[in-house]
């Protein structure tokens, strides 16, 4: 069967095309504009980060919520499964943040950290926290610490040579995997 056959259109042959052709192979990515255009910035110019635990279940990707705190997937993960852990209360900086904020985060960063190596087998973790745009902050004026799973065979050329990261699970079915397994008050 040829490649024809299979979609109907004959494929491209990039060899027939004006400019001068590269030795690089293509990988589109035209679901990324939305994050580049800030597509997913809240609506009303908000925080996202304070509009996220609002919105109904299915339409959000919080994981857990505590009285302080929540953990939410990030909408441009790193890997399956980059959880970002936030304060409810809109506050942009760790110094800013209360005792009981702070160590609330904390726990809610070991219980994502538990969770994650139950529902994916994560073989270790980065964790941080970028604090302003100059130290990476894609979302400076809400505080967030970043939980990001690691396997072995995680690392590959795209991130380098491509500038791309290739992230094998959905955001939701990653979330419903977290959110069964995230542990209750009752659990502890």
């Amino acid at each position: 069967m040829t490649e024809e056959s299979l979609s109907g259109v004959p494929p491209l042959d990039a060899s027939t095309l004006p400019g001068v052709p590269d030795a690089f192979q293509r990988l589109w990515t035209p679901h990324r504009m939305a994050y580049l255009n800030g597509d997913g910035r809240a609506h009303d110019g908000g925080c996202v980060f304070c509009v996220a635990p609002g919105m109904a279940d299915d339409d959000s990707l919080v994981v857990a919520r505590g009285p302080r705190v929540f953990a939410v997937l990030n909408l441009y993960p790193y890997n399956a499964g980059h959880i970002l852990v936030c304060p409810n209360r809109h506050v942009a900086n760790y110094d800013d943040a209360t005792p009981e904020e702070l160590s609330d985060m904390a726990a809610m960063v070991g219980d994502a950290i538990r969770t994650l190596r139950t529902v994916s087998g994560a073989h270790g973790f980065n964790m941080g926290i970028n604090q302003g745009r100059v130290a990476g902050a894609g979302i400076e004026e809400h505080l967030h610490q970043h939980v990001v799973p690691r396997w072995g065979q995680d690392s590959n050329f795209f991130p380098i040579i491509a500038r791309t990261k290739a992230v094998p699970q959905l955001l939701g079915h990653m979330r419903d995997l977290l959110r069964e397994s995230w542990p209750t008050a009752s659990d502890s």
